[in-house]
């Protein structure tokens, strides 16, 4: 199973709580985390875009870089770890996201994949006045399946003439065009997001579910499969989980009822409105899972709190689902978590035990 590491692109990582750690996301803290990633093991790092912040005592998400550019910047440190950015399809058009795709391609020497999301909470783009109207929550995935095609289109051949009810391309082109094939991750939960990632996709990104409760999401992927078998694509499932480890169970679940205890209510409550706008898409989109009153605190993602014994355990678990591919991977401390997965964790893990470690740690480059 493969391992990727999701990177803190805005502040405070996926923790909306006082008594989380604090900290301003920067391209030293990313580059360092992404580094000691790859010298570990992992497959690979994908940071997400973030336009507007929930607001709130922590000011959540109110600090966010740019994912391009700072995966460009990661591709040109790195070597060997792959690397995804995503793009925000409402504000990006597809022949710009093309072309900023095939450059970090060159950069980073073929490594580099996608992934795409249209966008659901409405105030990331009203501040600009690019908010189509709720609307488009019922036709996001006719949007998004137009958007790709062009993507593919330019990506193999540098030429597209596509034309359909939301672009029309006129002997547009790119180049150079990608050297490797360039991979397209979308998070899709609900029947139209399954379909969606079932034809276009080469992976779908889906929430973990639960506490401690690893294979809870597996039926996400049976659902996926039936989807796949009608359009004859394979596609896999990356899942997403928050890692919260310490020597002991007891100290783990003493931290997460830490975090727990200090929620900043009124972020939280910020996400819990803006994600009750979509009233189309149905009740099992991961958007409905974010913004769920079960465990706001880590946003409602999957969450594996226990001794490194454990976690190890449960990883495990999730790599026997079939049809997962991989398991993305956010940590309540980043550097010491991305520590503790390759030293003690990664080591007991039977699903990784092809994975070989250098003795010694590569050296840390430093930014001009």
């Amino acid at each position: 199973m493969k391992i990727g590491v999701f990177c803190p692109i805005g502040n405070n990582g996926w923790l909306l709580s006082e008594n989380a750690p604090q900290y301003m996301p920067t391209f030293e803290l990313n580059k360092q985390i992404v580094q000691r990633a790859e010298h570990y093991g992992f497959d690979f790092a994908l940071s997400m875009i973030k336009l507007r912040g929930f607001g709130g005592k922590t000011e959540f998400w109110e600090h966010n870089l740019e994912t391009f550019t700072l995966m460009a910047g990661l591709a040109a440190v790195t070597s060997k770890i792959q690397i995804y950015a995503t793009a925000a399809t409402l504000v990006m058009p597809p022949a710009i996201v093309a072309r900023m795709a095939s450059t970090i391609d060159s950069i980073s020497n073929g490594r580099f994949g996608l992934n795409v999301v249209t966008g659901w909470q409405p105030p990331e783009y009203t501040q600009m006045g690019m908010w189509p109207g709720n609307e488009y929550f019922g036709k996001r995935y006719e949007y998004l399946s137009e958007y790709v095609q062009i993507l593919r289109e330019l990506w193999a051949t540098g030429k597209s003439d596509f034309k359909g009810e939301h672009f029309q391309m006129e002997d547009c082109r790119v180049s150079p065009r990608p050297q490797a094939d360039m991979k397209i991750i979308c998070a899709g939960q609900s029947d139209a997001g399954l379909e969606f990632s079932a034809q276009y996709a080469d992976y779908n990104f889906v929430f973990g579910k639960g506490l401690n409760t690893p294979t809870a999401y597996a039926e996400i992927n049976d659902r996926l499969k039936e989807k796949t078998d009608l359009t004859g694509r394979d596609v896999q499932t990356y899942v997403l989980f928050m890692v919260i480890a310490a020597e002991t169970d007891e100290e783990a679940q003493a931290k997460w009822q830490h975090y727990n205890d200090g929620a900043d209510m009124e972020a939280i409550n910020w996400l819990m409105n803006q994600g009750g706008k979509d009233t189309t898409s149905g009740t099992d989109t991961n958007i409905r899972q974010m913004a769920s009153s079960v465990s706001p605190v880590n946003i409602n993602m999957g969450t594996l709190v226990g001794s490194y014994k454990n976690v190890a355990r449960m990883l495990d678990e999730i790599g026997e689902i079939k049809g997962t591919e991989g398991v993305l991977l956010t940590f309540d401390d980043f550097v010491q978590g991305v520590e503790d997965f390759g030293q003690k964790i990664q080591p007991l893990m039977k699903c990784r035990e092809h994975i070989v470690i250098e003795d010694t740690a590569p050296v840390l480059e430093k930014s001009a």
